[in-house]
Order: structure tokens, then sequence, then C-alpha cells
């Protein structure tokens, strides 16, 4: 089927394009030959030159090749799998699990072996992603690079590196331009937020050394917070100390490699980052987020039906009342994206709004694609729904997504396992606070 490809392409006015995609193809056949085990780095430089010479349409033709060329012979796959049923021994078993493993894996590992051979495949995968929006096929092709990527990057091959004023301006300016939750202004803003009562970590692998993975922005304070606004102004000169903190928050993460999504890093990054500044500050008994809830005015407009398994026990008639009066209020334009509107709202709107707010986290689920991403991020990673915060972040974005609800979720560090494995089992762990009034 690959040799089809290359001749529909060859048909073609792209010849010298499906030209340049043969040429590829046949120097990754070399690099899995084992003439290319033997000269693996130098093959493996020339794959990735290759690569780089392709447009973008051809490197989605290149992904299609992987999935059809490199994938594994099912004859000889049922051949296998009925000699482990017959006679399951080592010998057998290894067998199957040569002939079930793609050949691609192996192309992508050899791949690795070029010098920066994986900041290519990282950059590689970028391009996959966008293949694999119009060409859901390449699914498995995808899968292949994050089951490699998921051992490459795993935490005990990474470096925890706390980034400070005094950091290299490279990894500054990363700071600011991959912030992805609360953007950095200036260098003003970004100074700020490395002050003495603020601390910022992040992830670096050796094979990136220069490059930062992802990162976690923290507050020390006295009290748990209920607004964004006081944690990223820059105008407070004189910022306090942090030896009274009782309170870490992480306020912001960031990915910086859009090449590993899907991949662990944030939930070993905050745990990490705590078992840290529990042994810095032992006054620090709490850990927190101040997190955005991205979906939830969405959710609220389309209205979806609730589902009463999920939900405590006796809280639906509330929360259908609440329901009632929530689209009542935006029908008559009082529920907007206007932090105006929203700070002249009645108690008992303000109440709806905040209870369904509560139904929309404690409804997460880690199979349910519409659940709300942040949530299953710090629900999947051992978090508890502590408290709602209604206009606690009053920029453009926060009122658009959110209507200006946020929510800290606390960290546990004593129950992290528990409440993660509880998750797991379709349970939500969450405070008595959160249903107040229910």
């Amino acid at each position: 089927m690959a040799t089809n490809l290359l001749e529909r392409l060859f048909r073609t006015k792209r010849g010298r394009e499906a030209a340049a995609l043969r040429r590829l193809q046949e120097t990754c056949d070399l690099l899995l030959g084992e003439r290319g085990a033997a000269n693996s780095a130098k093959f493996a430089e020339l794959v990735v030159e290759r690569y780089g010479q392709l447009d973008e349409d051809l490197r989605g033709q290149f992904f299609a090749l992987l999935a059809d060329h490199y994938s594994p012979d099912p004859q000889r796959v049922l051949d296998a799998a009925r000699g482990y049923a017959e006679a399951s021994s080592p010998e057998s078993f290894a067998r199957l699990f040569l002939e079930v493993e793609p050949p691609r894996q192996e192309l992508l590992r050899r791949i690795n072996r070029a010098p920066s051979g994986t900041a290519a495949l990282v950059r590689m995968r970028v391009d996959l992603l966008k293949a694999l929006r119009s060409n859901p096929a390449l699914a498995a092709v995808d899968a292949d690079f994050v089951h490699l990527f998921g051992s490459w990057f795993s935490p005990g091959f990474l470096e925890l590196a706390r980034v400070d004023w005094t950091s290299p301006a490279s990894l500054l300016e990363q700071i600011i331009r991959h912030e992805a939750v609360h953007a950095i202004r200036d260098w003003d803003d970004l100074r700020r937020r490395l002050q003495p009562d603020r601390r910022c970590f992040a992830f670096l692998h050796p094979a990136l050394p220069k490059e930062l993975l992802i990162f976690v922005e923290v507050a020390l304070l006295h009290d748990m917070p209920d607004a964004i606004a006081p944690l990223i102004d820059n105008r407070d000169a004189n910022p306090k100390s942090a030896d009274n903190a009782r309170c870490a928050v992480f306020y912001s993460i960031s990915n910086c490699q859009p090449g590993l999504r899907g991949v662990s890093l944030g939930n070993f990054l905050i745990k990490r980052v705590a078992e840290i500044l529990r042994r810095e500050y032992p006054g620090v008994r709490r850990f927190c987020t101040l997190s955005p809830m991205p979906g939830f005015a969405a959710w609220v407009r389309a209205g979806a039906p609730l589902d009463s398994q999920r939900m405590p026990r006796g809280a639906m008639p509330r929360l259908d009342e609440a329901r009632a009066t929530v689209a009542a209020a935006i029908a008559a334009g009082g529920i907007a994206p206007d932090a105006e509107r929203l700070e002249g709202l009645e108690r008992g709107v303000r109440e709806a709004l905040m209870r369904l707010g509560a139904a929309y986290l404690v409804a997460t689920r880690e199979a349910d694609p519409a659940s709300d991403p942040v949530a299953k991020f710090h629900l999947n990673n051992g978090a508890r729904v502590e408290r709602l915060n209604l206009l606690a972040n009053g920029s453009r974005r926060g009122l658009s997504e959110s209507y200006g609800m946020m929510v800290n979720y606390l960290y546990d560090l004593e129950r992290i396992e528990d409440y993660h494995e509880g998750f797991l089992n379709g349970r939500v762990a969450a405070s008595r606070e959160l249903w107040r009034g229910d």
C-alpha cells in the first residue's frame, strides 16, 4: 500500500515532491535494516534532514506512510498469537511481542540516535498533531509517539530547576512566551512573579538542555486566595517575605512543548514542587491552586442535562431550581461576560451560579470529553475541589470562559493517592463547603 501511495503521487504533477518522499522512505528502510544498526547515527541524521525538506502536505503523507508501511503484519501477529496460545513459553511470548510492536516504534528509536534526534521527534509530533486533525487514521502513529515519549520523558530523566531573576535570559524569555494561563505583559510583570514571595519551577530534559518542558508558578501566602488579580499584580514594589507563609498556591502551569501533549509532566511537577516547599518552609501546611474553569460558561449556556448519579444525594431539586434561575438571568442579560453586570447580580442568582459551578466540577470524569480539562488534570492528580470563588478573574478571558469564576483545588499530600484512586473509580473528592446550603 505504501508503494501505491507513492505511485499515486508520481502520477500527479508533484513528481519531484514524491521523489523526495521516496528517498525519505528508502532512508528509513536503511535505518531499520542491518546496515542501519551499524550506522544508525548517520542514517538517523539523514532521515531528520530529509524530513525537514518536506512541505506540510508531504509531511502528512509521510505520517500516512508510517501508518501504512510500518505497521505490524496481521498474519504474522495472528501466527505468533496462536503459537503463544498453544505453548506459552518465554520464546513464544517474545516472538508475539516482537510481531505486535509496530516497526515504526523501532524506527523512531533509531531516529532518536541522531544528533538532536529527540528535539527533532518532538517537533515532528507537532506536525503529526496537525495532520491528525484531517486524518484520524494516524491515531496509531500518534500513540507510538506518546508511548515512546512517556519513557524518554519519565520523571527519572527530568531535571527540576528553579527559575529566578538570575536565570539565563533565554529561560526567562520562554516563561514570558509560553505562559498560557495569565499572560505576562512585560519584564516588570515577570520580575514581580519571581520576587521572594513567589516561586517558579520548571522541568528540563538532558536532550533539550536549553528548552523548558513545563513550568509552574507559585505564590507563598498566608491564606488561600479568592481572586487572581492580587497574585499577578506587578504594582506591589514591596512584596511580603515568604518566611511567614502558610499556604503555597499553584496559580499557573504552562506546557512549553506542544509536541509533548498527552505526556504526563504536570502531575509530577506539582508533587515535586510541593515536597520541596514543604522542606524549605515547614510553616506551609496548605498546598492549593487558584484555577480557571475554561468550559463553565459554555456548559451553562448549553443547558446540558445533569446526571443525578454524579451529584450528591438530594442535590437535584436545588440544582434544577438553580438552572432555571440562571437561565432566566441569562435571558434577561444579567449573567453575561461583563464584570459590572455580574457584580450587580442578586444574591439568589449568585448562589444559583455557584451551585451550578459545583455541579459542573463534581460531574467531571476522566473518560468524559465534555468534562473540564483543568478539573480533570487536578482531580486525576489527586487534588480535592475545595472552594469556588465568584468574580475571581475579571479579565476578558476569565469573564468569557467562566463568568469570572475560579476554583481552589486542595492538594492534601497525605491523601493524594486516595483521591487519585477515587477519581479513577468515578468519585470526585470535594469539600463540604462546596455544597454549603444544600
